[in-house]
Protein backbone atom coordinates (compact mmCIF):
# COMPACT_ATOMS: atom_id res chain seq x y z
CA UNK A 1 0.00 0.00 0.00
CA UNK A 2 1.20 3.37 -0.52
CA UNK A 3 2.25 5.69 2.31
CA UNK A 4 3.51 9.31 2.67
CA UNK A 5 6.38 7.95 5.87
CA UNK A 6 9.06 4.98 5.61
CA UNK A 7 9.87 3.91 8.90
CA UNK A 8 14.06 1.92 8.49
CA UNK A 9 15.65 -0.61 10.29
CA UNK A 10 19.32 -0.83 9.02
CA UNK A 11 21.13 -4.44 10.34
CA UNK A 12 25.09 -3.58 9.98
CA UNK A 13 27.00 -0.81 10.59
CA UNK A 14 30.80 -0.98 9.57
CA UNK A 15 31.84 -0.06 5.55
CA UNK A 16 28.23 -0.52 4.15
CA UNK A 17 26.19 1.00 7.36
CA UNK A 18 28.13 3.71 6.68
CA UNK A 19 27.31 3.94 3.35
CA UNK A 20 23.46 3.09 3.87
CA UNK A 21 22.78 5.56 6.83
CA UNK A 22 24.47 8.76 4.84
CA UNK A 23 21.97 7.91 1.96
CA UNK A 24 19.05 7.75 4.00
CA UNK A 25 20.60 10.83 5.86
CA UNK A 26 20.39 13.03 3.09
CA UNK A 27 17.70 11.89 0.66
CA UNK A 28 15.32 14.62 1.57
CA UNK A 29 17.43 17.19 1.32
CA UNK A 30 18.42 16.75 -2.19
CA UNK A 31 14.76 15.03 -3.53
CA UNK A 32 11.68 15.68 -3.07
CA UNK A 33 10.12 12.83 -1.62
CA UNK A 34 6.85 11.31 -1.59
CA UNK A 35 7.73 9.11 1.79
CA UNK A 36 9.85 10.36 4.05
CA UNK A 37 12.46 8.10 5.38
CA UNK A 38 12.71 7.50 9.34
CA UNK A 39 16.00 6.42 10.75
CA UNK A 40 13.89 4.11 13.45
CA UNK A 41 17.01 1.53 14.27
CA UNK A 42 20.28 0.60 13.19
CA UNK A 43 21.59 -3.05 14.99
CA UNK A 44 24.66 -4.69 15.21
CA UNK A 45 26.25 -7.75 17.36
CA UNK A 46 28.30 -5.26 19.36
CA UNK A 47 25.60 -3.02 21.64
CA UNK A 48 27.64 -0.69 22.91
CA UNK A 49 29.06 0.09 19.05
CA UNK A 50 25.85 0.23 17.35
CA UNK A 51 25.10 2.56 20.20
CA UNK A 52 27.41 4.57 19.23
CA UNK A 53 27.19 3.98 15.68
CA UNK A 54 23.32 4.82 15.92
CA UNK A 55 24.45 8.78 17.84
CA UNK A 56 26.53 9.47 15.37
CA UNK A 57 24.33 8.78 12.51
CA UNK A 58 21.53 10.25 13.44
CA UNK A 59 19.68 6.79 14.29
CA UNK A 60 16.71 7.18 16.93
CA UNK A 61 17.52 3.78 18.34
CA UNK A 62 20.15 1.08 18.22
CA UNK A 63 20.12 -3.06 19.61
CA UNK A 64 21.53 -6.05 18.90
CA UNK A 65 18.81 -8.15 18.44
CA UNK A 66 17.99 -7.40 14.87
CA UNK A 67 15.15 -10.39 14.80
CA UNK A 68 13.35 -7.96 17.41
CA UNK A 69 13.79 -4.78 14.98
CA UNK A 70 12.34 -7.17 12.23
CA UNK A 71 9.30 -7.63 14.04
CA UNK A 72 8.44 -4.46 15.78
CA UNK A 73 5.67 -2.24 14.13
CA UNK A 74 7.61 0.42 13.97
CA UNK A 75 9.64 -0.63 11.41
CA UNK A 76 8.37 -0.36 7.55
CA UNK A 77 11.65 -1.48 5.66
CA UNK A 78 14.70 -3.47 6.28
CA UNK A 79 18.04 -2.65 4.95
CA UNK A 80 20.40 -5.50 5.02
CA UNK A 81 24.10 -4.34 4.87
CA UNK A 82 25.44 -7.04 6.72
CA UNK A 83 28.00 -10.17 4.84
CA UNK A 84 26.52 -12.50 2.61
CA UNK A 85 25.64 -15.22 4.85
CA UNK A 86 23.28 -13.36 7.10
CA UNK A 87 21.09 -11.98 3.91
CA UNK A 88 18.77 -15.02 3.13
CA UNK A 89 17.67 -15.80 7.04
CA UNK A 90 17.21 -11.76 7.73
CA UNK A 91 15.44 -11.19 4.39
CA UNK A 92 13.43 -14.10 4.92
CA UNK A 93 12.15 -12.94 8.22
CA UNK A 94 11.41 -9.53 6.89
CA UNK A 95 9.42 -11.33 4.31
CA UNK A 96 7.49 -12.97 7.14
CA UNK A 97 7.02 -9.99 9.03
CA UNK A 98 5.26 -8.52 6.16
CA UNK A 99 8.28 -5.67 5.80
CA UNK A 100 9.59 -4.32 2.75
CA UNK A 101 13.63 -5.17 2.00
CA UNK A 102 16.45 -3.52 0.82
CA UNK A 103 19.59 -5.96 0.46
CA UNK A 104 23.25 -5.45 -0.30
CA UNK A 105 24.91 -7.32 -3.18
CA UNK A 106 25.52 -9.84 -3.66
CA UNK A 107 21.96 -11.14 -2.93
CA UNK A 108 22.90 -14.21 -0.88
CA UNK A 109 25.80 -16.47 -1.44
CA UNK A 110 24.36 -19.06 -3.73
CA UNK A 111 21.70 -19.23 -5.97
CA UNK A 112 19.37 -21.64 -3.95
CA UNK A 113 19.00 -18.81 -1.01
CA UNK A 114 18.83 -16.01 -3.66
CA UNK A 115 16.01 -18.26 -5.17
CA UNK A 116 13.98 -18.53 -1.46
CA UNK A 117 14.62 -14.90 -0.99
CA UNK A 118 13.02 -13.73 -4.13
CA UNK A 119 10.44 -16.19 -3.11
CA UNK A 120 9.88 -15.32 0.05
CA UNK A 121 9.41 -11.39 -0.88
CA UNK A 122 6.72 -12.55 -4.14
CA UNK A 123 4.89 -14.54 -1.58
CA UNK A 124 4.41 -11.76 1.17
CA UNK A 125 4.01 -9.18 -1.84
CA UNK A 126 6.27 -6.77 -0.23
CA UNK A 127 8.66 -4.46 -2.20
CA UNK A 128 12.39 -5.76 -2.59
CA UNK A 129 15.60 -4.58 -3.78
CA UNK A 130 18.98 -5.32 -3.99
CA UNK A 131 21.72 -2.27 -3.71
CA UNK A 132 24.12 -2.53 -7.51
CA UNK A 133 24.63 0.81 -6.72
CA UNK A 134 26.83 1.29 -9.88
CA UNK A 135 23.30 1.32 -11.93
CA UNK A 136 22.94 4.91 -10.00
CA UNK A 137 25.78 6.63 -11.62
CA UNK A 138 24.30 9.35 -13.97
CA UNK A 139 26.78 8.45 -16.59
CA UNK A 140 25.60 4.34 -16.38
CA UNK A 141 21.86 5.95 -16.62
CA UNK A 142 23.08 8.04 -19.28
CA UNK A 143 24.77 4.73 -21.63
CA UNK A 144 21.45 2.77 -20.86
CA UNK A 145 19.56 5.79 -22.38
CA UNK A 146 21.80 5.70 -25.29
CA UNK A 147 22.18 1.87 -25.58
CA UNK A 148 17.87 2.13 -25.72
CA UNK A 149 17.89 5.05 -28.35
CA UNK A 150 19.43 2.89 -30.56
CA UNK A 151 22.61 5.03 -30.44
CA UNK A 152 25.16 2.48 -31.10
CA UNK A 153 23.37 0.00 -32.61
CA UNK A 154 23.61 -3.61 -32.16
CA UNK A 155 25.53 -4.58 -29.07
CA UNK A 156 28.71 -6.62 -30.43
CA UNK A 157 31.10 -7.01 -27.65
CA UNK A 158 30.79 -6.27 -23.74
CA UNK A 159 33.89 -5.68 -21.85
CA UNK A 160 33.88 -5.76 -17.85
CA UNK A 161 36.89 -5.53 -16.01
CA UNK A 162 36.77 -5.03 -12.30
CA UNK A 163 40.24 -4.17 -10.21
CA UNK A 164 42.16 -3.68 -6.79
CA UNK A 165 44.68 -4.26 -5.32
CA UNK A 166 43.87 -4.32 -1.50
CA UNK A 167 45.06 -7.64 -1.13
CA UNK A 168 48.81 -7.81 -2.98
CA UNK A 169 50.50 -7.64 0.06
CA UNK A 170 50.67 -11.26 1.64
CA UNK A 171 50.86 -9.88 5.09
CA UNK A 172 47.07 -8.10 4.53
CA UNK A 173 45.80 -9.92 7.59
CA UNK A 174 42.45 -12.20 7.21
CA UNK A 175 38.97 -10.88 7.47
CA UNK A 176 35.47 -11.96 6.32
CA UNK A 177 35.77 -10.93 2.99
CA UNK A 178 38.81 -14.13 2.49
CA UNK A 179 35.94 -16.77 4.26
CA UNK A 180 34.08 -19.12 2.16
CA UNK A 181 31.54 -19.24 5.16
CA UNK A 182 30.79 -15.68 5.60
CA UNK A 183 31.48 -14.11 2.05
CA UNK A 184 30.65 -17.01 -0.44
CA UNK A 185 33.14 -16.02 -3.11
CA UNK A 186 36.35 -13.51 -3.14
CA UNK A 187 36.88 -11.21 -5.74
CA UNK A 188 34.35 -13.15 -8.11
CA UNK A 189 31.27 -12.47 -6.35
CA UNK A 190 32.68 -9.28 -4.43
CA UNK A 191 33.40 -7.32 -7.28
CA UNK A 192 32.19 -9.63 -10.55
CA UNK A 193 28.83 -9.10 -9.08
CA UNK A 194 28.76 -5.48 -9.99
CA UNK A 195 30.34 -6.36 -13.70
CA UNK A 196 27.46 -9.12 -14.26
CA UNK A 197 24.59 -6.65 -13.21
CA UNK A 198 25.86 -3.73 -15.12
CA UNK A 199 26.15 -5.82 -18.10
CA UNK A 200 22.92 -6.86 -17.37
CA UNK A 201 21.69 -3.98 -17.60
CA UNK A 202 23.18 -2.45 -20.27
CA UNK A 203 23.98 -4.97 -23.00
CA UNK A 204 20.98 -7.71 -21.68
CA UNK A 205 20.72 -11.50 -20.23
CA UNK A 206 23.88 -13.88 -20.60
CA UNK A 207 23.27 -16.84 -21.97
CA UNK A 208 26.27 -18.94 -21.10
CA UNK A 209 29.44 -18.83 -19.72
CA UNK A 210 33.48 -20.71 -19.26
CA UNK A 211 35.91 -19.16 -16.29
CA UNK A 212 38.08 -19.57 -14.11
CA UNK A 213 39.15 -18.55 -10.53
CA UNK A 214 42.57 -18.68 -8.99
CA UNK A 215 43.55 -18.02 -5.18
CA UNK A 216 47.40 -17.02 -5.51
CA UNK A 217 47.93 -15.97 -1.55
CA UNK A 218 46.37 -19.17 0.09
CA UNK A 219 47.59 -18.39 3.42
CA UNK A 220 47.39 -15.21 5.62
CA UNK A 221 48.00 -13.43 9.07
CA UNK A 222 44.68 -14.37 11.03
CA UNK A 223 42.46 -11.53 11.54
CA UNK A 224 42.91 -9.47 15.25
CA UNK A 225 40.99 -6.71 14.03
CA UNK A 226 39.31 -5.29 10.58
CA UNK A 227 37.00 -2.35 9.18
CA UNK A 228 36.05 -2.16 5.74
CA UNK A 229 38.95 -2.84 3.80
CA UNK A 230 41.81 -2.45 6.76
CA UNK A 231 42.49 -4.83 9.34
CA UNK A 232 45.36 -5.78 11.89
CA UNK A 233 46.99 -8.92 12.46
CA UNK A 234 46.29 -11.31 15.08
CA UNK A 235 47.79 -14.43 16.22
CA UNK A 236 49.35 -17.25 13.75
CA UNK A 237 47.79 -17.45 10.17
CA UNK A 238 44.80 -18.64 8.33
CA UNK A 239 43.54 -20.20 5.59
CA UNK A 240 41.76 -18.16 2.23
CA UNK A 241 39.14 -20.33 1.75
CA UNK A 242 37.90 -17.41 -1.62
CA UNK A 243 38.97 -16.61 -4.69
CA UNK A 244 41.58 -13.56 -5.57
CA UNK A 245 40.92 -13.45 -9.00
CA UNK A 246 37.79 -14.66 -11.90
CA UNK A 247 37.98 -14.94 -15.30
CA UNK A 248 35.17 -16.10 -17.79
CA UNK A 249 33.87 -15.26 -21.34
CA UNK A 250 29.86 -14.84 -22.13
CA UNK A 251 27.49 -15.00 -24.42
CA UNK A 252 24.75 -13.18 -24.23
CA UNK A 253 21.04 -13.97 -25.58
CA UNK A 254 20.77 -11.06 -27.94
CA UNK A 255 24.20 -12.26 -29.98
CA UNK A 256 26.74 -10.12 -28.20
CA UNK A 257 30.16 -12.04 -26.72
CA UNK A 258 31.85 -10.90 -23.58
CA UNK A 259 34.52 -11.30 -21.23
CA UNK A 260 34.91 -10.50 -17.14
CA UNK A 261 37.76 -10.23 -15.25
CA UNK A 262 37.72 -9.02 -11.28
CA UNK A 263 40.38 -9.15 -9.12
CA UNK A 264 41.80 -7.93 -6.06
CA UNK A 265 45.81 -8.23 -6.65
CA UNK A 266 46.21 -5.43 -9.45
CA UNK A 267 48.85 -3.24 -7.99
CA UNK A 268 47.71 0.12 -8.82
CA UNK A 269 43.88 -0.31 -9.69
CA UNK A 270 42.09 1.11 -6.30
CA UNK A 271 38.70 0.91 -7.81
CA UNK A 272 38.90 0.11 -11.62
CA UNK A 273 35.49 -0.71 -12.16
CA UNK A 274 34.94 -0.29 -15.75
CA UNK A 275 32.77 -1.27 -18.83
CA UNK A 276 33.52 -1.13 -22.64
CA UNK A 277 30.67 -1.84 -25.27
CA UNK A 278 30.57 -2.13 -28.65
CA UNK A 279 27.75 -1.89 -31.07
CA UNK A 280 27.58 -1.72 -34.64
CA UNK A 281 27.36 1.92 -34.91
CA UNK A 282 29.48 3.01 -32.04
CA UNK A 283 30.86 2.60 -28.35
CA UNK A 284 30.42 3.63 -25.04
CA UNK A 285 33.12 3.26 -21.95
CA UNK A 286 32.81 4.12 -18.44
CA UNK A 287 35.05 3.48 -15.74
CA UNK A 288 34.16 4.10 -12.05
CA UNK A 289 37.31 5.87 -11.02
CA UNK A 290 36.13 8.55 -13.68
CA UNK A 291 32.84 7.60 -12.51
CA UNK A 292 31.25 11.09 -13.57
CA UNK A 293 32.66 10.96 -17.54
CA UNK A 294 30.92 8.57 -19.86
CA UNK A 295 33.34 8.05 -23.51
CA UNK A 296 31.50 7.78 -26.43
CA UNK A 297 31.93 7.03 -30.26
CA UNK A 298 29.77 7.43 -33.23
CA UNK A 299 30.54 6.34 -36.66
CA UNK A 300 27.98 8.72 -37.79
CA UNK A 301 30.37 11.69 -37.11
CA UNK A 302 32.32 12.78 -40.33
CA UNK A 303 35.49 10.53 -41.43
CA UNK A 304 37.65 13.72 -40.29
CA UNK A 305 35.95 14.39 -37.20
CA UNK A 306 35.78 10.67 -35.62
CA UNK A 307 37.22 9.57 -32.12
CA UNK A 308 36.08 9.08 -28.59
CA UNK A 309 34.42 12.17 -26.77
CA UNK A 310 34.03 12.61 -23.29
CA UNK A 311 30.05 13.57 -22.01
CA UNK A 312 30.52 15.30 -18.67
CA UNK A 313 27.43 13.20 -16.74
CA UNK A 314 26.82 16.40 -14.67
CA UNK A 315 24.11 18.89 -16.58
CA UNK A 316 20.94 19.21 -14.92
CA UNK A 317 18.72 16.84 -17.71
CA UNK A 318 21.29 13.97 -17.04
CA UNK A 319 19.88 10.82 -14.60
CA UNK A 320 19.70 11.86 -11.50
CA UNK A 321 22.32 14.73 -11.80
CA UNK A 322 19.75 18.07 -11.55
CA UNK A 323 18.81 17.03 -7.92
CA UNK A 324 22.73 17.75 -6.78
CA UNK A 325 25.05 20.76 -8.04
CA UNK A 326 25.51 23.06 -10.17
CA UNK A 327 26.67 21.50 -13.79
CA UNK A 328 30.48 20.68 -13.82
CA UNK A 329 30.39 20.38 -10.10
CA UNK A 330 31.04 16.10 -9.35
CA UNK A 331 29.25 13.69 -7.82
CA UNK A 332 30.91 11.03 -5.81
CA UNK A 333 30.61 7.49 -4.40
CA UNK A 334 28.56 8.41 -1.70
CA UNK A 335 25.93 10.09 -4.13
CA UNK A 336 25.06 6.50 -5.50
CA UNK A 337 23.64 5.11 -2.70
CA UNK A 338 21.39 8.38 -2.26
CA UNK A 339 20.19 7.63 -5.45
CA UNK A 340 19.66 4.23 -4.53
CA UNK A 341 17.29 4.80 -1.70
CA UNK A 342 15.31 8.11 -3.83
CA UNK A 343 14.12 5.14 -6.52
CA UNK A 344 13.75 3.07 -3.31
CA UNK A 345 11.71 5.02 -1.65
CA UNK A 346 9.62 6.71 -4.46
CA UNK A 347 8.30 2.36 -5.47
CA UNK A 348 7.37 2.20 -1.91
CA UNK A 349 5.54 5.22 -2.02
CA UNK A 350 4.06 4.86 -6.01
CA UNK A 351 3.41 1.02 -5.18
CA UNK A 352 6.11 0.51 -8.55
CA UNK A 353 8.06 -1.98 -8.40
CA UNK A 354 11.73 -1.63 -7.84
CA UNK A 355 14.53 -2.36 -9.93
CA UNK A 356 16.97 -3.89 -9.29
CA UNK A 357 14.52 -6.17 -7.75
CA UNK A 358 15.44 -9.65 -5.98
CA UNK A 359 15.13 -11.34 -9.36
CA UNK A 360 18.03 -9.18 -11.09
CA UNK A 361 20.08 -10.19 -8.21
CA UNK A 362 19.19 -14.02 -8.26
CA UNK A 363 19.74 -13.61 -12.22
CA UNK A 364 23.19 -12.41 -11.15
CA UNK A 365 23.86 -15.11 -8.51
CA UNK A 366 22.99 -17.87 -11.49
CA UNK A 367 25.43 -16.17 -13.66
CA UNK A 368 28.05 -16.12 -10.37
CA UNK A 369 27.20 -19.92 -9.89
CA UNK A 370 27.05 -20.56 -13.70
CA UNK A 371 30.92 -19.88 -13.95
CA UNK A 372 31.60 -21.90 -11.13
CA UNK A 373 29.85 -24.84 -12.53
CA UNK A 374 31.90 -24.26 -15.89
CA UNK A 375 35.30 -24.07 -13.53
CA UNK A 376 34.32 -27.70 -12.43
CA UNK A 377 33.21 -29.22 -15.93
CA UNK A 378 35.90 -27.57 -17.77
CA UNK A 379 33.26 -26.37 -20.77
CA UNK A 380 30.76 -24.47 -21.46
CA UNK A 381 27.55 -24.16 -18.82
CA UNK A 382 24.37 -22.66 -19.47
CA UNK A 383 23.09 -20.12 -16.87
CA UNK A 384 19.85 -20.75 -15.51
CA UNK A 385 17.17 -18.19 -16.46
CA UNK A 386 15.33 -17.08 -12.88
CA UNK A 387 11.53 -16.49 -13.91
Amino acid sequence: MPQDTLNVALIGYKFMGKAHSQAWLKVGKFFDLDAQPVMKVVCGRDGAAVGEFAERWGWENSSDNWQEAIASDDVDLVDISTPGASHCEMALAAAAASKHVFCEKPLANSLEESKQMLAAVRKAGVKHMVNFSYRRCPAISLAKQMIDAGEIGEIRHVRCTYLQDWLVDPDFPMNWRMRAESAGSGAHGDLGAHSIDMARYLAGEIDEVVGTKKTFITERPAEGTSDGLTATAGEGTEKVTVDDASLFLAKFAGGALGSFEATRLAPGRKNHNRIEINGSKGSLVWCFESLNELEFYSTSDPGTQQGFRKILATEGDHPYAGSWWPPGHMLGYDHTFTNVVYDLTQCIASGKDCSPDFQDGAQCSAVLEAVNDSEKSGSWAKVEQIA
